[in-house]
């Protein structure tokens, strides 16, 4: 092995080991949480629509991304082993005949529609996700229980001084003998 293939294979693992996508291909829908960054602020962005094409191979792995975005077609490319990808979740499975449904992009409306896969192939993969998702919720659910451990309660406050100050309550006594001049 060469040396790129080297660094290749260890950024592939470094990526893998912080998260794994599930299985997907063209005609399901999918939606890919990204890490945005703007200006000092980073934040995840949700972009749901349908896988239309996966291609390349090893780190150069990607796929693409289509919806419909206010009447208007957009398509987005992201790489498998990108850093900015957070996770990928499926939604629905498609039932396409086609590796890549570049077709959709002349399609609106009902004819773009991708009939949901229901085969053995569909249920098991999305009994695999299902049961990946658990796995992370209860992973999740653990780490909320254990940063709602009991903290050290501070000492409780004394109450609040509620008298008031000298020039406050001659304000006050004036308004309780005069009350129509203060309206």
């Amino acid at each position: 092995m060469n040396i790129i293939e080297e660094i290749n294979a260890e950024e592939m693992a470094r990526i893998e080991a912080v998260r794994t996508l599930p299985t997907f291909s063209a005609g399901d829908t999918i939606r890919v949480n990204v890490r945005v960054t703007e200006g000092t602020r980073t934040r995840t962005q949700a972009y749901e629509g349908v896988c239309i094409a996966r291609s390349g191979g090893g780190i150069n792995e990607n796929f693409t991304v289509r919806k419909i975005s206010y009447g208007e077609g957009v398509e987005r490319v992201f790489p498998v082993f990108s850093p900015m990808l957070e996770g990928v979740e499926v939604i629905r499975r498609g039932k396409v005949r086609r590796a890549k449904l570049y077709y959709l992009r002349g399609l609106r409306g009902k004819s773009a529609r991708i009939v949901e896969a229901t085969n053995t192939r569909a249920r098991r993969l999305n009994g695999e996700t299902k049961a990946e998702l658990a796995a992370v919720k209860s992973a999740k659910e653990a780490e909320r229980a254990a940063a709602r451990q009991p903290q050290p309660q501070q000492p409780p406050r004394p109450p609040r001084n509620k008298a008031l100050a000298p020039g406050a309550r001659h304000l006050a006594e004036t308004r309780k003998a005069a009350p129509g001049r203060f309206l």
